[in-house]
Order: structure tokens, then C-alpha cells, then sequence
């Protein structure tokens, strides 16, 4: 069966990576690459460095990674849909919720697979603490929280704190329960003299009652990127910069000295730091979405969890907003 023929536009921070691993995917032969400014990276390897999605489609590929800023994603969606050309697009799927939703539906229509580049479910950690999950290692979960600070990034013009890094929380807290968001409740702040929101916390409660919260900004000297999973039988502490998934136990040992025992809702057990393979969560979701076009069993973060997604971040800006919690 011949390779798959790929393309990728948009050269910029994650274009760069996109494409080093386009360029070493099994099964796939990245045939071009486009950004309006050039290959400023060095990302084309000698491909043809083309100017916009027309001229990309034009060169008959099969699908196409969109690594361009967010508020193009609704645009060379669409014309990708119009194509009849697979893709899949950086999070967020779109700059807000009728942008998402007009791409979403226009994969659809034409029965494309479309996904959305949501990469910290790919993370090995997530990923271990997803698959003991379903196992029940957990037993019943009672809350997820999270935790993505860090320093600005130069590289965001056009979204804020809450649909650039933000997603990612909403979309892994959701997949790894399998759960959706049914209200948020969320308090922002403008501290970097720009438009968009540099901070939030977050309050959530998922469909089956689990509570959430979430703390994101980019104001930070402390890189942190962490999620703890608290339920029946102990926590999961999935620490996404190293690939590190922990479990703190329940324990079943009754604490006799009163004065520790009097404020202990639960006992200490046994630590276990799980000993995984860590490929890298990028190439992961590229050999995911190759497996997805080609038909084969696939975890792609859908457009309909995408929307999703951006719904969900939207009613957080919304309720910091009004001071109200939102319903979804």
C-alpha cells in the first residue's frame, strides 16, 4: 500500500515539531509545507515551501497537520473540508465556540476524519493513569485537579490563558474520566498589559459529580504541569513534564497515636512511583491520526471533543466574566 501523502502548514513553534516528525512517520510521506512567512525553522528538508492552503492542496495530499495561529484555524479548516483532505488541527480546533462548530460540522458533512492536536493526553503518564482507571485501580473517583503555570511564552498573539493552555486541562481532565463538564465557575486576571487573560482558577463538576479545579497562568518562575486523580482507593499524581505517574495508596493500617489520627480523613499507604515507557506524546498523536485515516482503531481527540473543549473554555471566560457560574 503506498505511504500516506502528507502536508503541513504553518512553520512556527509547534509547526517545526510537527514536521520532524511528519518527515519520520512510517507510512507517511510529508510531500510539502507552507507558512506565508517562509520556513524561518528549517522545517522543509528540501520539500517545496509553499504560501497557503490552496497551494498545499493543490499538491494532492491526503491530509494535513494546521499548525497556524488560532484564528486561521476556521479558515483553512474549512477549505481543507471543501477539499476532501483529512486533517488534524492544534488545539484549540477554532478561536471560539460558531468557528469550531462550522469546522467540526464540515468534516462531517464530508465524512473526513478530523482531530484536534490536544497533545498532554498523549502523555505517557495521562495515558497509564487512563488505562487504570478503566481498570478500577481507583476505584470511584472524587476529584481531578490540575495545575499549568509557568513563564509567558512570546510565542501567543491571539488567545489567552484559558483557551491556549487551558484546553489542554479541560480535554485531558475530561478524557481521562470520561466524563464531559456540566457547569464552571472561573476568576481571571490581566496582569501583562495585553487583552487576553494571563491567569485563572477554575471550579468544575463533571457529569458523573466529580469536582474539578484548575489553576493556569503564565505568570509564573515555576514550570509546573501537574494532575492529581483523588478516589476511593488513593490519588494518581501525574507529573507531565517528567512522564511521571504516582500512586498514593489508601492504606490500610489504623493510625493509634490520637493526636495524628484525630485530622486524618484517610490513612497513609504505600507509594509507588510506576516504572512505564515513555514515548513521545507528539509522535504518538501523529502515529494515532495516520492509524485513524487509514481506518484502524484509533484514540484521536475528535472535533466534537474539540468543540467541546472550547465551549467548556468559554464559559469560563464567560463566568470570570459575570461573576456567575455557567451551566453547559
Amino acid at each position: 500500500m503506498a505511504n500516506l501523502r502528507a502536508g503541513l502548514i504553518g512553520l512556527g513553534m509547534m509547526g517545526r515539531h510537527h514536521g520532524r516528525v511528519l518527515a519520520s512517520l512510517p507510512g507517511v510521506d510529508l510531500i510539502a509545507v507552507a507558512d506565508p512567512g517562509g520556513d524561518v525553522h528549517g522545517v522543509a528538508g528540501g520539500r517545496p515551501v509553499l504560501e497557503n492552503i490552496e497551494q498545499l492542496i493543490e499538491q494532492g495530499i491526503d491530509y494535513c497537520m494546521v499548525a497556524v495561529p488560532t484564528i486561521y484555524h476556521e479558515q483553512v479548516g474549512l477549505a481543507l473540508a471543501e477539499a476532501g483532505v483529512h486533517a488534524i488541527i492544534e488545539k484549540p480546533l477554532a478561536q471560539d465556540t460558531p468557528a469550531a462548530t462550522k469546522v467540526a460540522e464540515a468534516f462531517e458533512a464530508k465524512g473526513l476524519v478530523g482531530a484536534v492536536g490536544h497533545i498532554e493526553r498523549y502523555n505517557p503518564a495521562l495515558q497509564e493513569a487512563r488505562r487504570r482507571l478503566e481498570a478500577g485501580d481507583l476505584g470511584d473517583v472524587y476529584q481531578v485537579s490540575t495545575r499549568r503555570q509557568g513563564p509567558f511564552p512570546a510565542r501567543i498573539a491571539d488567545v489567552g490563558v484559558v483557551k491556549d493552555l487551558g484546553t489542554h486541562d479541560i480535554d485531558l481532565t475530561a478524557w481521562v474520566t470520561q466524563q464531559t463538564f456540566t457547569a464552571v465557575a472561573a476568576r481571571t486576571a490581566y496582569k501583562s498589559g495585553r487583552e487576553f487573560e494571563d491567569l485563572v482558577a477554575v471550579t468544575g463538576q463533571l457529569s458523573n459529580g466529580v469536582v474539578t479545579n484548575h489553576l493556569v497562568n503564565w505568570l509564573s518562575p515555576l514550570k509546573e504541569r501537574v494532575t492529581i486523580i483523588t478516589g476511593t482507593k488513593g490519588a494518581y499524581v501525574a507529573d507531565t513534564l517528567t512522564a511521571d505517574l504516582t500512586f498514593y495508596a489508601n492504606g490500610e493500617i489504623e493510625t493509634t497515636w490520637d493526636d495524628i489520627a484525630q485530622f486524618r480523613g484517610v490513612s497513609e499507604g504505600d507509594v509507588v512511583r510506576y516504572a512505564i515507557a515513555k514515548p513521545e506524546p507528539l509522535r504518538v498523536e501523529h502515529e494515532q491520526f495516520r492509524d485513524a485515516v487509514l481506518g484502524k482503531d484509533a484514540d484521536i481527540v475528535t472535533m466534537t471533543q474539540g468543540l467541546q473543549t472550547v465551549r467548556v473554555a468559554e464559559a469560563c471566560i464567560e463566568s470570570a466574566r459575570t461573576g456567575q457560574t455557567v451551566t453547559l
